[in-house]
């Protein structure tokens, strides 16, 4: 027992703590900068002993009381002459584009600055980042973009991270391999994609882009 190794943390552990961390930096206890380095390392934390020296300097949280609800108040259209109408209606549909571009530019802010950490990203474009045989693990990033990871035939992946309105795929690649050399992948992002591929399925996908070219 006391040679038992310690369990292994995933990704719903690692997002409890980045949202801790989320909070003490909006309440001020941590600056971008601080936050961006916690961050970094909690999506590259494996056990939960990796995971405590993070929060260790923040005070407990209270409870937060849940938001009362809204009274409802009766929503009364105002009469509108039939020249006036479309006028409101093309306000309202810009007033609702800005919110949603604020979102977006607000989303790109929080994350960009993980995303460039990596070293190895891809914003508005896309890459492809060939695993060595031996690694152990690899940290991509990805925005307005998308990142195709190589790896090995042989190996196992597993993936972490988190990609805000985008996917990370990993079917052949990350089947069960009892033995097999084991490599992680650590994506992080927004409005993108990682895909994790083998190298043969990497070869099969250029053959048929290949072959859709000269056709």
């Amino acid at each position: 027992m006391e040679n038992r190794p310690e369990p292994r943390i995933g990704d719903r552990e690692r997002r409890e703590v980045d949202e801790r961390l989320r909070r003490a930096h909006d309440d001020g206890m941590l600056t971008l900068a601080e936050y961006d380095e916690r961050a970094q390392a909690v999506y590259a934390a494996r056990f939960r002993s990796d995971l405590a020296p993070l929060t260790a300097d923040l005070p407990d949280e209270a409870p937060r009381p849940a938001p009362a609800p809204e009274p409802e108040t009766a929503v009364v259209e105002p009469a509108w002459h039939d020249d006036a109408r479309p006028a409101q209606q093309n306000r309202r549909k810009r007033g609702g584009q800005g919110v949603i571009a604020a979102v977006v530019i607000g989303v790109a802010a929080i994350v960009a600055p993980g995303v460039f950490s990596t070293g190895q990203a891809a914003v508005f474009g896309s890459q492809v980042v060939q695993v060595a045989p031996g690694t152990p693990d690899v940290s991509v990033g990805v925005l307005f973009g998308s990142t195709k990871v190589v790896v090995p035939d042989g190996t196992q992946a597993t993936t972490s991270g988190t990609t805000i309105f985008g996917s990370t795929n990993c079917d052949t690649a990350c089947t069960p391999r009892p033995g097999a050399p084991q490599v992680e992948v650590t994506g992080r992002g927004a409005f993108g994609s990682i895909e994790v591929q083998t190298a043969s399925e990497a070869a099969q996908d250029q053959d048929r882009r290949d072959r859709d070219r000269d056709d």
